[in-house]
């Protein structure tokens, strides 16, 4: 009942921001842009003590630093986020399981990383910002690392939430550093809001657990 509450308040708390807060650079934008984040580290820090906890807790933590300092500082924000996905890689290898399917994501996954790579590699020397292609470059295989050992723990929330944070990010740096997408700001958010909630309702409550066998979703 807990955990439905605060998911409540998450989902209230994300939309708000989204939607209704004004854009602005100040301590007010902030506020409400880490509140949904502060409320997901409620939900885990409440949830049956374990090393997948622990890694969650501090992936989030410090994606949430990375939302306050990206705010006025692409770089350092990268860098926070870039060790928040370290946090989930080490979260999401505590859990892998073998199959074919998990395997074979990696193809698709590989491609993404090499055509985002190629594509941000240009802009960024087109830009005259050439001192960031190595951090970019870094931050696209930490990312494609997450998402493909999301997939390898074949637990569906951790997989769609990974997929997720693929897409937020890559809306938000083709918006910056390629061409202008419409509504970026609203995709952008609503997609890494949806991608942190799926991620921290990954970790079981019980005994139970979605997760992917297959191509089927079963319960386990």
């Amino acid at each position: 009942m807990k955990r439905t509450f605060i998911l409540i308040l998450f989902a209230v708390a994300s939309l708000l921001f989204t939607f209704e807060i004004p854009k602005e650079k100040d301590s007010v934008h902030l506020l409400f842009k880490i509140i949904p984040l502060v409320l997901l580290l409620l939900m885990v820090w409440m949830r049956p003590n374990s090393h997948l906890k622990r890694w969650i807790l501090a992936g989030l933590a410090f994606c949430m630093l990375g939302d306050a300092f990206i705010i006025f500082a692409f770089l350092p924000g990268l860098v926070f986020f870039l060790i928040g996905h370290l946090f989930y890689i080490g979260a999401f290898l505590t859990r892998k399981k073998e199959g074919l399917l998990p395997a074979l994501s990696l193809l698709p996954i590989a491609i993404y990383g090499v055509y985002m790579g190629w594509k941000m590699v240009n802009a960024l020397q087109q830009s005259e910002q050439s001192s960031l292609i190595i951090p970019v470059i870094i931050y696209i295989l930490a990312i494609s690392l997450m998402g493909w050992a999301a997939i390898m723990t074949r637990n569906l929330y951790a997989a769609i939430g990974s997929l997720l944070f693929i897409t937020s990010d890559s809306i938000l740096s083709w918006n910056l550093f390629v061409s202008s997408v419409n509504h970026a700001a609203v995709w952008i958010m609503l997609t890494y809001y949806a991608a942190q909630g799926l991620i921290a309702c990954s970790i079981p409550a019980g005994k139970k657990e979605i997760y992917i066998r297959r191509t089927n979703y079963q319960i386990k």
